[in-house]
């Protein structure tokens, strides 16, 4: 009897499985100790991206700084969700897989490496941008090229081992590979801007296409509650990079001009934000949800939390930029400071709600809009009264406060609601399972 048979001897006490796929309906499916070690090596990346966001905003250079926050942040969430749902259906936990997310584990850090590289590519401070300006992004590239070659021995041990799913598993592994060709082509041609742009959006295309042609073919088994929590565990790892952000940015301006009423006002956003983004993030049904309409809200549900997890890191740069605004008042204006935490904080406020009209539709999101308008007001009274000379303590504190609006009224009104509408797709799904007689469909 060899190691893999039942009952038979277990030379190895991970020894390999069958990649079939595991059970959509498994009870009691949690994120595995493995997945958080894998977690924890997107935190130094989002640190760097807030960073360098927040440095670009200090000196000038907001729109240029947005932009190249833009790639690298996609670049960051779209290696974790590549991992992520392929994890949800696939996980066998044995060696190989193992060892597969061991090297996708350094990839991540050889992105991360790249970030400071791409952004002083572009950094004006630096050197002269011109038409003929070349993006350097080749270290993240080859991060995802580490990445990738990982993941594609693991859609090929679905390929073989998995018949129903070939096809779907091929759809990946074409998508995943082409695309990789593409940005690799890109780095070695070293095209100009405006040639990057055009080839980007052709492997960007690919990208977030491939995953949708694959699921078409045949969708694979990933658990909905399993994945709803994992999306929770990262966006709780983006919200600690905002205190320790913040925590960081304090602690310097703390050396130079000790405890002050600035200083405890910035370190209240930090820590007030951060609470407020959890409480609002954590309403979200999204478990339950998809747990009935998995055909039709996976995908805009997913990519849309790449707007959440990258506005919650750029919070963090924006507290960043308020805290060099107390340091060196001459150089980066109250309002531009001010304006780094709003409009971040905005983005948050309206994925979050826009998640959850996806998730329950209008009808049943209408008090949650309101509530977002009346948060989205108390932030723009916060730009109002900075761009007429107000202090910056006064409307950060506003700033900071704008969220209870929300989560005042999903005491009130909000979880009553989300009760109804989960109640009416649980009915909803009960009948379309259910034959004529009441008896359940067989496919």
């Amino acid at each position: 009897m060899d190691a893999m048979a039942p009952g038979g001897p277990r030379v190895l006490h991970q020894p390999l499985r069958r990649m079939t796929g595991r059970d959509p309906l498994e009870r009691g499916r949690g994120a595995s100790t493995l997945e958080l070690l894998f977690d924890l090596a997107f935190v130094v990346a989002f640190s760097l991206a807030g960073g360098q966001l927040a440095h670009f905003i200090v000196e000038g250079h907001t729109w240029l700084g947005l932009a190249g926050y833009a790639i690298v942040l996609f670049g960051i969430c779209w290696a974790w969700i590549n991992f992520s749902w392929f994890a949800s259906a696939f996980d066998t936990d044995d060696w190989v897989y193992r060892l597969t997310t061991f090297v996708q584990m350094v990839g991540v850090v050889v992105l991360a490496l790249g970030i400071v590289p791409m952004f002083h590519s572009i950094d004006p401070t630096l050197h002269e941008l011109d038409d003929d300006l070349f993006v350097d992004n080749s270290i993240i590239v080859f991060g995802y090229v580490i990445m990738r070659v990982a993941q594609i021995v693991q859609w090929m041990r679905v390929a073989v081992q998995a018949p129903e799913l070939r096809r779907t598993a091929v759809a990946y592994i074409v998508s995943l590979a082409v695309a990789q060709l593409i940005w690799t082509a890109m780095i070695v041609l070293q095209q100009p801007i405006g040639w990057a742009l055009a080839t980007g959006a052709v492997a960007l295309a690919i990208e977030l296409t491939g995953p949708v042609v694959g699921e078409r073919i045949r969708q694979t088994p990933w658990h909905a509650h399993h994945i709803a929590e994992r999306y929770g565990l990262l966006t709780i790892i983006a919200i600690g990079e905002t205190v320790v952000g913040t925590v960081i940015s304090l602690e310097a301006l703390f050396e130079v001009q000790g405890l002050s009423i600035d200083l405890l006002v910035i370190a209240f956003a930090g820590v007030g934000l951060a609470f407020a983004m959890w409480w609002i993030y954590f309403t979200l049904p999204s478990a339950a949800v998809l747990q009935h309409e998995r055909d039709r809200k996976a995908f805009p549900w997913g990519y849309g939390h790449m707007v959440v997890f990258g506005a919650i890191a750029a919070v963090g740069a924006g507290l960043h930029v308020a805290a060099y605004a107390v340091e060196d008042p001459g150089h980066v204006p109250a309002l531009r400071a001010v304006v780094a935490v709003a409009v971040p904080v905005t983005a948050f406020l309206v994925a979050v709600v826009a998640l959850g009209v996806v998730l329950v539709g209008w009808e049943k999101s209408r008090f949650e809009v309101l509530a977002m308008l009346g948060s989205l007001a108390a932030v723009a009274l916060a730009i109002a009264l900075a761009a007429g000379g107000a202090p910056l303590a006064t409307c950060l504190v506003l700033i900071t406060v704008a969220p209870a609006i929300q989560i005042a009224s999903d005491e009130l009104t909000g979880a009553r609601s989300r009760v109804r509408a989960l109640e009416h797709f649980a009915s909803a799904h009960a009948r379309s399972t259910s034959g004529p007689e009441g008896g359940k469909v067989v496919a």
